[in-house]
């Protein structure tokens, strides 16, 4: 297995082995890799020459200190659960030095609306620099395909649009969330929670579930406040948001429409550890 610590070691590299019909797949990651991480590099292993997983915690993505100094790494136990899936993976684990050369800032990035909803709302400048780090992995690696979990839908719907206005040679693949066996979407904030909070946090699941089926036949406004109503009544947990928005613009419903596609997004704190996940209520 090769591992990369900096861009320009990579970049020889790939150049070493590409040619013009190389197809590389790209996953980047902040590490604390889990099952769900590991379903995104056997989806590109099936579709590509190379695979190469990026493991780098962006500082320019948080908003909050205290969430990036918590953030779990743990390189050393990734580099093993990636080389037992498969010894021709591509690690690149830079340092944020290497990544930005001293310079460590985002850049604004314009996504036509889709980084003011929910997660941008709560965590200011954060798609910024989403948009910053996934642009500068893009021109390192130069993907053809790059995958993202559904488990960030927002995200994942931020990337394809900021390929689109900046015209990147590369196509985005969303793949299913993976959940752990109580419904809990697999996260790398989830090392974070104790097992005792682990178990609780299924109510996300459950709640989303419950909040599908009532969506069939009730407004958008009805299953919103059944969510807000679960958990007042759970001392547990602080909910961030529960909202219902159009899939492709990410702006919230507030008349149901037969043409268009509607997901359930979610942010929660339990212990002060804060998840998200979404469902699709279509």
């Amino acid at each position: 297995m090769f591992i990369f610590t900096k861009k320009s070691d990579l970049t020889a590299h790939l150049k070493q082995i590409c040619t013009p019909k190389t197809k590389i797949g790209f996953v980047p990651t902040m590490g604390a890799l889990h099952q769900g991480h590991l379903s995104l590099m056997k989806e590109s292993l099936k579709n590509n020459s190379y695979t190469v997983v990026s493991i780098f915690v962006n500082p320019t993505q948080f908003n909050n200190a205290e969430d990036l100094e918590k953030y779990p790494r743990t390189l050393e136990r990734d580099v093993e659960k990636i080389t037992e899936l498969s010894k021709d993976i591509l690690v690149f684990a830079p340092s944020v030095e290497d990544m930005y050369e001293g310079n460590t800032k985002s850049i604004p990035f314009n996504y036509d609306g889709l980084e003011f909803q929910m997660e941008g709302a709560h965590r200011p400048g954060h798609f910024d620099g989403v948009g910053t780090i996934v642009k500068k992995l893009f021109e390192i690696v130069q993907p053809t395909n790059a995958y993202f979990g559904e488990k960030d839908f927002q995200q994942l719907q931020i990337v394809k649009k900021m390929v689109e206005k900046h015209k990147l040679p590369v196509s985005v693949h969303g793949c299913p969330i993976h959940r752990e066996t109580n419904g809990l979407a697999m996260s790398s904030r989830n090392e974070r929670l104790s097992e005792e909070a682990r178990n609780e946090a299924a109510l996300i699941y459950k709640t989303l579930k419950a909040a599908k089926s009532k969506f069939t036949k009730h407004s958008a406004k009805e299953v919103i406040a059944f969510v807000e109503d679960t958990f007042k009544k759970r001392p547990n947990f602080q909910l961030e948001y529960f909202e219902i928005a159009d899939e492709a613009t990410l702006l919230p419903c507030k008349r149901k429409s037969k043409t268009k596609k509607y997901r359930g997004f979610i942010a929660v704190f339990i212990n002060n550890v804060r998840l998200i996940d979404n469902i699709s209520l279509n």
